[in-house]
């Protein structure tokens, strides 16, 4: 080694390239392709929208079928009133969910990304406008490379106002879901929007028409935490979009009337048009990568110039790793996808499913809090008694109005007494609070905190009551 310079002697160092640390990206021109799972998703992006946009419009018991009305903490849902206090409601359903991921993906991968996720499904609607705009995959490059002209203008204009419109209205949906849309309608028509409603449906306007029509793949690729760790979900029996190498390999162009066998040729004819149609631009045939949103646009491409070529479909298709290491036959796959993890997953899920529905259906329209007043503890009325004041909260999840009284146990000779005449009325789902006192003769009591219950009870119906527990001090 010579010290001098660095360089083994006798040979001579190529020169490094230098490269940027971050590659510019590189625009994605979609082709579009018809087939099954074409057609599933456009069956997600017509349920999922269906939910979105209509929902909100539909009127239950003279309320929104479906509003999350933060400014009076009050969520209403097909008909239920769910309060702050139902919060372990929401706790279930966050569950559900996580574990509703947990099995699609051990069952089928990216089976959410590719077909029902919001960032897939709205960036797929505006490739829909886009091509109904400016053409197909070839008339969009060709665009893309063409100078600026008029129609250029005129296309461009006309594609990004159609973007912007809808987004914009799935800004206004999305705050329709925490302000009354119907009302919201009438004050954005008349300018009279609230500034906080102003500025939720232009910010998720905007974000839409960024993600949706700019971001793409790259709101997928390197903002979505999924793609990052979906591999420790996945095991070798788990349904992936897999290429057939042993099939495919060696791939090359061909005649189709060619004996391509004799040639030392594949079934893939290297036409490139899995790559063309990937919204992600990925090529399948590398094998399973994390940029793959499981869409199977590939498999429907990939079928299509099978049945061209007269050769079997399936070159793409969704398999799982032991089957294509061949350690079983295709045959049972599926014996094999619904595997032990997979059907504990499903029992569990179903178990929480099952035990949440049931707890919502049985729940009392009654809930109830006591705070007790910290602005004086215990106090001695002029008849000699202690007496502790308290403040009472009374919550009717009901449709309609109930009237409530108040009892006291614990203490012997206990009295109940509020600010305002019993039984109380509280209206339909709405929250009442009154002060209550608790009066007890102090003879024979000892000095300290003394457990009590109060039994709040439907005047109409005693089976609606709520029990809730404090103490009385005696000092």
């Amino acid at each position: 080694m010579n010290q001098s310079d660095g360089k083994v002697a006798g040979k001579v160092e190529e020169p490094v390239e230098a490269k940027d640390l971050y590659e510019a990206r590189k625009n994605i021109y979609a082709r579009s392709v018809t087939g099954i799972f074409a057609n599933l998703r456009i069956l997600g992006v017509a349920l999922t929208q269906f939910v979105f946009y209509v929902f909100p419009w539909l009127i239950w018991n003279d309320r929104p079928m479906m509003l999350f009305d933060l400014v009076h903490r009050k969520f209403y849902v097909f008909g239920y009133i769910f309060f702050p206090q139902d919060f372990v409601y929401l706790t279930g359903v966050l569950v559900i969910a996580a574990l509703a991921l947990f099995l699609f993906t051990a069952v089928a991968g990216r089976i959410w990304c590719g077909y029902a996720c919001p960032q897939t499904v709205y960036t797929e609607i505006f490739m829909w406008i886009e091509r109904a705009i400016e053409g197909d995959r070839a008339q969009q490059i060709k665009l893309a490379k063409s100078p600026w002209n008029a129609r250029k203008i005129r296309l461009k204009l006309a594609k990004h106002a159609a973007w912007f419109a809808v987004a914009l209205w799935t800004g206004f949906t999305f705050v329709g879901f925490f302000t009354p849309i119907r009302d919201l309608a009438h004050e954005f028509a008349s300018f009279s929007m609230g500034p906080w409603e102003t500025f939720w449906v232009f910010f998720y306007g905007f974000t839409t028409y960024g993600f949706a029509g700019h971001m793409r793949e790259q709101v997928c690729l390197y903002m979505c935490p999924y793609a990052r760790f979906q591999s420790v979900m996945f095991d070798p029996d788990t349904l992936i979009i897999t290429y057939d190498g042993n099939r495919g390999e060696p791939r090359g162009q061909r005649n189709k009337n060619a004996d391509y066998r004799a040639e030392g040729k594949g079934d893939c004819v290297d036409c490139g048009i899995c790559v063309q149609v990937c919204p992600t631009g990925i090529d399948i045939r590398k094998g399973l990568q994390y940029e793959c949103i499981g869409c199977a646009a590939c498999i429907d491409a990939c079928n299509q110039v099978m049945d061209k070529m007269s050769y079997p479909r399936g070159l793409i298709r969704y398999s799982t790793e032991n089957v294509m290491l061949g350690k079983f036959p295709e045959r049972s796959m599926t014996a094999h996808v619904f595997r032990p993890r997979v059907l504990l997953y499903t029992a569990i899920l179903t178990a929480i499913a099952i035990a949440l529905g049931v707890a919502i259906y049985m729940r009392e329209p009654l809930k109830a809090n006591i705070i007790r007043d910290r602005t004086n503890l215990v106090r001695e009325t002029d008849d000699g008694l202690l007496e502790n004041v308290y403040r009472m909260q009374i919550i009717n999840m009901d449709e309609k109005a109930h009237r409530y009284t108040l009892s006291a146990s614990g203490m012997n000779d206990l009295k109940v007494t509020t600010n305002e005449a019993q039984p109380l009325l509280v209206e339909p789902a709405s929250t009442r609070v009154v002060s209550m006192s608790l009066i007890a003769d102090p003879e024979n009591l000892k000095t300290g905190s003394i457990p009590v219950h109060i039994k709040i009870q439907d005047v109409d119906n005693p089976d609606i009551s709520a029990n809730e527990k404090t103490s009385f001090l005696v000092r």
